[in-house]
This record gives structure tokens, C-alpha cells and sequence, in this order.
């Protein structure tokens, strides 16, 4: 009897001490994977809150963190191309909010002479924005634009790991709903319209 008792608790200490096989554990995620959720969970928790006037910029490792209080900025761990192209499809899904591309107009003639990888840095943007209107402007005068309306409003900054200089893209978010066409008839009929 005195043997079975024994054998019986030591039937269940070892049994409760089994280490499960390595195939129901599920796979690591990798650090890389974990910024990729991060980010991506973040920004989608954002969006619906974005709207007419917000900005979002999409921007190479060296851009300096803001202090203005209606900047936000979230650090995505990743390259430029996969971030842009995420941010693109996110932006095309939104119907409440149509976004206005600008890039540097430096980055046109930013060679890999003068800095290695431009060139495909530059191919892998535009690749990313497909065939959307894309306007350039100098860097200095997207900042001047980005300064005036994040006083009044929220501008979501996306950091990447991209070491291009001007290899930044900057979304101006619009209204999705709502094109200038039909505000300036609007207002035209607003002014035909005797005032009560």
C-alpha cells in the first residue's frame, strides 16, 4: 500500500511538470513584428479622429522630436517604403478624409553621388504614393505650412528608420466627403441669395 501511495504522488509531481511539446508554443514575435503592430494599432486608433486641416508626416530617422502640444509622435521601428505604403492603403479605406501628398522638392535632384540611396529611396516613394497627385514644394516651406496649422491642429508624425535626407513626405488631410469645387459653389450660391 505504502508503495502505491508513492508511486501514485510521484505519478502526479512529475505529470504536473511536463513541459509542453515545441509545437504548441506559439512563435516569438520578433521585435521587428511588435513595432510593426505597435504603430499600426496607434495610428488606426487616430485616424477616425483625423480630419480636415490634421497633417501626418511620414519622416526619415533624423527629424527631431516636437515639443509643440499638437504634435504626436509615434516611433514605427520601420523603413520608409513598407510605413508609406501601410499609411497609403490605411488613407484610401478612410472615407472621411482625402489626403493631399507633398514631397521636398529637394529630393528630385538628390543623387547617389551625393548620398547612397537616394536614387532607389526615391523610386521606392513614389512607388508607394502609385498614382496619386503628388506636389513638391522646398522643404523649408512644407515646415512653414506644418508650423501654421499645427497651432490650430493635431499633426501625427510617423518616424522611420530612413537615413535619406528629403526622403520626408507630408499628407495634408482633407475632406474626404467634400470637394473645393463644391464649397466655392456653395459659397457663389451663398452670395446670389438675399440675406434675411
Amino acid at each position: 500500500m505504502k508503495s502505491l501511495i508513492i508511486c501514485a504522488l510521484g505519478s502526479l509531481f512529475f505529470g504536473c511538470h511536463h513541459q509542453p511539446k515545441e509545437a504548441s508554443v506559439p512563435p516569438a514575435i520578433t521585435n521587428t513584428q511588435a513595432a510593426d503592430t505597435m504603430w499600426k494599432k496607434e495610428f488606426e486608433q487616430l485616424l477616425p479622429k483625423l480630419g480636415h486641416r490634421n497633417w501626418i508626416l511620414v519622416v526619415d530617422k533624423a527629424f527631431p522630436l516636437q515639443s509643440a502640444p499638437g504634435i504626436v509622435t509615434i516611433n514605427t521601428g520601420e523603413p520608409m517604403r513598407p510605413v508609406l505604403g501601410e499609411l497609403v492603403r490605411m488613407l484610401e479605406k478612410a472615407s472621411h478624409v482625402k489626403p493631399v501628398y507633398y514631397t521636398d522638392l529637394e529630393l528630385n535632384s538628390l543623387s547617389d553621388d551625393l548620398c547612397p540611396g537616394a536614387e532607389q529611396a526615391r523610386t521606392e516613394i513614389f512607388q508607394a504614393l502609385q498614382d496619386a497627385q503628388v506636389n513638391t514644394i522646398l522643404h523649408e516651406e512644407v515646415f512653414s505650412k506644418i508650423d501654421t496649422a499645427s497651432k490650430l491642429f493635431t499633426t501625427v508624425v510617423l518616424k522611420t528608420e530612413s537615413t535619406i535626407p528629403y526622403s520626408s513626405v507630408f499628407i495634408e488631410l482633407d475632406c474626404g466627403y467634400w470637394s473645393a469645387a463644391a464649397e466655392k459653389a456653395l459659397r457663389t450660391k451663398m452670395k446670389s441669395r438675399p440675406k434675411r
